[in-house]
């Protein structure tokens, strides 16, 4: 393992005496919480390999950390930007559709102008054949009294023509 402490390389494999010591105190008080047969740490050697460890991956890693804030914040500002647009691309289409409305609403209002133009064109139409209708109901009224007035007449006139017995007095 990289920067980990592996059994065989602390201070005790290399024969230091006061190292050792400090560790003997620390494995004294740990011995309480952990195994007998866990590896000896050296609490300092612990200490600056953290803090190496820090000092050598902190700096990268608040830069990726600001990095990708300013990444969500532009994220937002673009997500509203297209949440914008799309907006407006609504409102096109809304006008579209009241323009195309508008349009079919001309065309409907000039169908039924000419409709109502048809309607007063037949009504007059209708108007003048009932007159005729009408003239033409009087006529042959007038020609059926007429031939029934000229009938009574022949029939009067025949009985006028017809022999008739003397009376005898």
């Amino acid at each position: 393992m990289e920067g980990g402490v592996m059994e065989g390389d602390g201070p005790a494999s290399r024969g230091e005496p006061q190292q050792t010591e400090d560790l003997q105190q620390d494995t004294v008080s740990e011995e309480s919480s952990v195994p007998a047969d866990d590896v000896l740490v050296d609490r300092k050697a612990v200490a600056k390999l953290t803090q190496g460890l820090l000092s050598h991956y902190l700096p990268d890693l608040q830069n990726s950390k600001r990095a990708l804030q300013e990444l969500t914040q532009n994220q937002l500002v673009l997500l509203d930007t297209l949440d914008q647009e799309v907006t407006k691309f609504k409102e096109c289409n809304t006008l579209l559709d009241l323009s195309s409305l508008f349009t079919e609403a001309k065309v409907y209002h000039n169908k039924l102008v000419n409709i109502r133009k048809e309607m007063i064109t037949i009504h007059e139409k209708t108007t003048k054949l009932k007159k005729r209708a009408l003239k033409l109901q009087q006529q042959k009224q007038k020609e059926a009294l007429e031939k029934e007035q000229l009938r009574e007449k022949e029939l009067e006139r025949e009985r006028q023509l017809t022999a008739k017995p003397a009376k005898r007095t």
